[in-house]
């Protein structure tokens, strides 16, 4: 029997199939990170399209934690009523929808933010800029600023949320030993690297109460040497369940040269699921829903993933960019694969271009 099609839970939150559009930074909010009309448009696509489940790109959850230009902002009331539009048009297309919050850390741009701020002062080689260390004061608000973006979230009539703690953004920087070798309470064994992770979730929880889904994306391993292994990550996934979260979205790399979240060239039924063993080896450590991202391309491979209780949801971004119709497609057998092709031709060309497919390829 196909599962990709069937109904899901997780935690208090039911989706109508197993199609999970994974957060990816939209850039097309304006200039200060209000939601805009194009930005509406972009998510009732993806909502008319059939996916089961959108989490949106990353919202930064204040001023100095924002990524990138025209990324949309959650980190104060204000922003609100423009969310609420977003929602809206989610639901009025029969979508489910989840906000991903964010702090950038050192990975936020220049362009945006005049210091970056970090776990400890990195001058060199894992990120493009210097980055200071954090004070107490500064981290402790961070903390409280993440469950104020998650109670606006909440009060924007969104499904749930998610904390990024991937992809060498903050929270993945406090776990890993590469950004974080603080010699205090925050840093050092991996018990210790974790509580930034657990104060954020704790105050996630208090924001929302004990019923509204809370998601996180994990950097299950940073692939790098020195960062956290596999191993570590493990660890982290098995505590996930004791911080309050009711699903785990599997993703891998901590950014820089050999940063592995977006691989080049993956080819239908050749050489799909790249964080495949790292959901394996995670299903053994917990029996929270597991989201998988990376490098899906066929219904034949995600059905298999399910079948094999590899994972639970099956987790896409760039084919949700070339096609955001690919659910119904799939699922109306009017085909049996996506179109895209991997070519990492997604972002924006010029600034305000916001992403999109820029790959020829042959359409119907």
């Amino acid at each position: 029997m196909t599962r990709l099609f069937t109904e899901g839970k997780i935690g208090n939150l039911v989706v109508s199939n197993r199609l999970v559009r994974s957060a990816t930074a939209e850039r097309m909010a304006d200039s200060e990170g209000y939601v805009t009309p194009r930005l509406i448009d972009f998510y009732r696509d993806l909502a008319r399209g059939g996916v089961g489940l959108i989490i949106s790109g990353h919202m930064f959850v204040e001023p100095e934690g924002k990524c990138s230009p025209r990324m949309t902002a959650v980190y104060d009331n204000r922003f609100v009523p423009g969310l609420k539009n977003l929602a809206e048009a989610v639901h009025k297309e029969g979508g489910k929808a989840v906000v991903q919050i964010n702090h950038g850390g050192a990975g936020c741009s220049a362009e945006v933010v005049s210091q970056a701020l970090a776990p400890s002062d990195i001058s060199q080689g894992l990120y493009p800029r210097p980055s200071r260390a954090m004070t107490e004061e500064e981290i402790q608000r961070i903390i409280k600023a993440f469950g104020l973006s998650a109670g606006r979230v909440k009060e924007a009539g969104f499904n749930g949320v998610q904390i990024h703690a991937a992809h060498g953004y903050l929270v993945n920087q406090f776990l890993s030993p590469l950004a974080n070798q603080r010699k205090d309470r925050w840093g050092g064994s991996l018990e210790k690297r974790m509580s930034f992770l657990k104060a954020v979730a704790a105050s996630v929880r208090d924001s929302v109460g004990p019923d509204y889904p809370v998601l996180i994306k994990l950097g299950i391993a940073d692939g790098r040497d020195g960062g956290l292994s596999l191993q570590e990550g493990l660890k982290v996934v098995e505590a996930l369940e004791g911080m309050g979260i009711d699903g785990v979205e599997i993703s891998c790399g901590i950014g820089g040269e050999k940063f592995t979240s977006s691989p080049p060239r993956i080819v239908a039924g050749e050489n799909e699921g790249t964080f495949l063993s790292l959901a394996r080896e995670a299903c053994k450590v917990t029996s929270l829903p597991i989201l998988l991202v990376g490098g899906f391309r066929s219904r034949k491979f995600m059905e298999e993933t399910l079948d094999e209780e590899a994972a639970d949801y099956i987790s896409l971004s760039r084919p949700l960019i070339c096609e955001p119709d690919l659910p119904l497609k799939l699922q109306k057998g009017l085909q049996d694969k996506a179109l895209c092709i991997s070519g990492n031709n997604c972002w924006e060309k010029k600034p305000g271009d916001g992403i999109g497919c820029k790959c020829k390829i042959e359409r119907d």
